[in-house]
């Protein structure tokens, strides 16, 4: 087979982008998606100089309609998708329970659940057709953890390791694997979001069994190699990449 083909939500900060530059480095045809046109058009210029054929699409994963177009547009550039990374999520409103509403809860459910959702539709849309593809989810280690004053957050990854499993049994005999990766504590604006202060990241840092909280290009790696057909076996699974967080 020609290069793969590679479809990436969320893709324009974080691991979202780190995947994208994994992708270009390893060969790959790669659709990048994120809902900032100015940032994309630069991440597609910065893909090609890296010798990737790239493209980048406008998309918001809240919306059907968005997602359908962005699933389309791949296709009709590239013919077709081998994999697909859906990693466009948002922490929302961490706090207490107490403190959550209607509203907070929709500002993540919205983008992790149903953007998760609809990315998933569309993409086994084309994959059945095509009798083969990987779809890797991103959740977290919160995904299968408690996780205090991150309720909606912890809520929204079980969520999406649910629909992980669930879309991987439906399409197992058809030549579609469906996975997810989880990351434990990852360098990114989330996580600085999350602990608010470098102290904070440095006392979750010494809580982790390898004394260090993850990269993006760690997780990355990871996400490549469960895409790839190098794990051609390997669907309906919760891969954890946490440096050993949770071994205990």
């Amino acid at each position: 087979m020609d290069k793969p083909v590679i479809l990436i939500t969320g893709a324009l900060t974080g691991i979202g982008r780190a995947t994208a530059l994994a992708f270009a480095d390893s060969g790959a045809r790669i659709v990048v998606s994120g809902r900032r046109e100015a940032e994309g058009q630069a991440l597609e210029a910065e893909l090609r100089e890296r010798g990737a054929e790239a493209v980048f699409i406008a998309a918001d994963v809240r919306h059907d309609d968005s997602v359908r177009n962005l699933v389309d547009g791949a296709v009709a550039r590239f013919g077709r998708i081998d994999a697909a990374v859906n990693n466009a999520g948002t922490e929302g409103q961490p706090g207490a329970i107490v403190d959550q509403n209607a509203d907070s809860y929709a500002a993540t459910f919205d983008t992790n659940v149903l953007g998760t959702l609809l990315s998933m539709k569309h993409e086994l849309r084309v994959m059945q057709a095509q009798g083969r593809g990987s779809i890797v989810n991103v959740s977290s280690t919160y995904g299968h953890e408690g996780a205090a004053f991150a309720s909606v957050y912890a809520g929204s990854k079980h969520a999406v390791e649910g629909m992980t499993k669930s879309a991987a049994l439906e399409v197992a005999s058809l030549g579609v694997r469906v996975n997810a990766v989880a990351p434990g504590p990852t360098d990114t604006g989330m996580l600085d979001r999350f602990t608010g202060t470098a102290e904070r990241k440095a006392a979750l840092a010494a809580g982790v069994p390898l004394g260090r909280v993850g990269t993006p290009g760690d997780i990355a790696r990871a996400i490549v190699f469960v895409s790839s057909d190098a794990a051609a076996f390997i669907t309906g699974q919760i891969v954890t990449v946490d440096g050993g967080k949770t071994a205990g």
